[in-house]
């Protein structure tokens, strides 16, 4: 069994990880099922760019909104009918909450009459099998794999299906939809989807189309990979022109959308993610007319996306002006400049600017200066021993930073002198070796060798062995005809016995002379 939560971990943004663990406790803390759904779960199985989380709960998420803004969502829009929230996540992490649902369509070109569902019904209502798929994200299922229409088995296959085969006259969107998945995956449509597709479509099923699909589908090219070639299929079929009447891809700016989508990649790889959508509408409507493009604000649901599409030139110009002032009079004032800009604004001012210097700093901002940002540390910092363990090497490398910017740098010398302040103390010497005792009587042994010639070192232990002179040769006896006569055994000396002290010489007392009688 496939582990879909670890592939969801691994194939989604760190923000947009966030954000699904921001939703998860929301819906936990208010007791809602929630389930990752659609298209988000298409593109995680596939691999392609997951552009937002679709999300469902079993219950109303519109009685969440004053949560979701306390946990640090925005709300971008809401659409009551369908029960449904657009949330803009921290990171630009966009997402769409749901209520499961069902849809009865009881006449063509009517919105539907929607109730609540369990997800199961939910997923009977979508559009195609390969947006038909839930995980779980509650506790005792979580990781659990809704797929009732073999969703998997599609995308494996590189297959768009639909579930049944009133799926386009219920909703005419769907063949927009049908085309613009075929564009962006290459896939073909299956058998019978491409022959419901074709009777749709000379059944002219798109007159009875939504406004309010118009605006869904409208938004959705923002945020296309390659939304030029999608354009051209969708005119190819006959729909551009349904999203508005004088859209063409005569009025799209081609060569700033290629140019968009290039540098759009370029900041991706630096670790950026700015949401291109505001400058991709720019430039696909850079040739319609002022009321033309009024027309198709005016229809897209989420409202951020219009805001941030409508005041992108003018906080362009904003940011182009601060470029050319002293705020950014030197290379590394313009670092920080930039650094603090919203990444939307530069991608576009990177297309649209007029002055020469403006494009010049931010071609160097993403390119030049990076190279010498890769250069710290400086061989002169490791000499020093100014390394990240010290708690202020992150000030120090910036310093180092804004200074080689600028030029202040150029020699070993100029750098040595700046960072010398800085360097630690070095480490105390190691203490001496500790001798044992016989290494010491050795060392003290030699010692006096070396002093006294001829004299055995003293020492605490023995006294070394004074050599013995080697006995002369014996002669040869004449008798034993040139052998040398055997040695006699020599006699042990006898010890000499030890004299005894004199006994003391007692003097005789004199005799007394008789008594003559």
């Amino acid at each position: 069994m496939a582990d879909y939560i670890y592939t969801m971990e691994i194939r989604l943004t760190p923000d947009q990880l966030k954000g699904v663990s921001l939703v998860q406790d929301v819906c936990r803390a208010a007791g809602m099922n929630l389930y990752l759904t659609g298209g988000a779960i298409r593109d995680i199985i596939s691999g392609f760019t997951i552009r937002d989380l679709d999300f469902t709960v079993q219950g109303n998420p519109l009685k969440l909104q004053k949560d979701f803004e306390r946990a640090g969502a925005q709300i971008a829009a809401v659409e009551e009918d369908m029960r449904t929230i657009f949330l803009q996540l921290p990171g630009n992490a966009r997402a769409e909450i749901s209520m499961a649902r069902t849809e009865r369509f009881e006449k063509t070109g009517k919105p539907p009459i929607v109730g609540p569902a369990t997800i199961h019904e939910d997923l009977r209502r979508r559009d195609f099998s390969v947006n038909a798929m839930a995980l779980s994200l509650n506790e005792g299922s979580r990781g659990l794999l809704l797929d009732p229409f073999n969703g998997v088995a599609d995308i494996e296959a590189k297959l768009i299906r639909i579930l049944h085969n009133y799926s386009f006259l219920e909703d005419p969107s769907r063949m927009i939809r049908a085309t613009r998945f075929a564009a962006r995956f290459h896939w073909p449509l299956e058998e019978r989807t491409q022959a419901r597709y074709d009777a749709a479509k000379e059944g002219k099923y798109i007159e009875h189309i939504l406004r309010s699909s118009i605006g869904h589908e409208i938004a959705a090219l923002a945020h296309e990979d390659d939304p030029l070639h999608v354009v051209k299929m969708l005119e190819k079929e006959g729909w551009l022109e349904i999203l508005h009447p004088r859209w063409t891809t005569a009025r799209v700016d081609a060569n700033g959308l290629a140019q968009l989508m290039k540098t759009r990649q370029q900041m991706v790889d630096l670790g950026y993610a700015p949401d291109a959508g505001p400058a991709v509408m720019y430039f696909l409507t850079s040739k319609l007319s002022d009321k033309d493009i009024a027309d198709l604000r005016k229809q897209i649901p989420r409202k951020d996306l219009v805001e941030a599409w409508r005041d992108i030139e003018d906080h362009a110009k904003e940011l182009a002006k601060r470029l050319t002032g002293k705020e950014a009079a030197t290379p590394s004032r313009t670092w920080q400049l930039l650094s603090s800009a919203r990444p939307e604004m530069i991608l576009f001012l990177g297309i649209t600017a007029r002055q020469q210097a403006v494009e010049q700093k931010i071609k160097n901002f993403l390119t030049k200066w990076r190279q010498v940002q890769q250069k710290i540390p400086l061989p002169e910092m490791t000499e020093l021993l100014i390394t990240p363990q010290l708690p202020e090497y992150p000030k120090i490398a910036r310093d180092v930073f804004m200074l080689l910017l600028d030029g202040k740098l150029r020699s070993r010398t100029e750098t040595l002198k700046f960072l010398k302040p800085f360097a630690p103390p070095p480490p105390p010497p190691p203490p001496p070796p500790r001798r044992g005792r016989a290494a010491k009587a050795v060392a003290e042994g030699a010692a006096t060798a070396a002093g006294k010639k001829g004299e055995a070192p003293k020492g605490k232990g023995k006294a070394a062995p004074v050599p013995v002179p080697a006995p002369p040769p014996v002669a040869a006896d004449p008798k034993t005809k040139g052998k040398p006569a055997a040695a006699k055994p020599a006699k042990p000396a006898s010890k000499p016995v030890p004299k005894r002290p004199a006994a003391p010489v007692r003097k005789k007392a004199p005799a007394k002379k008789a008594k003559k009688r």
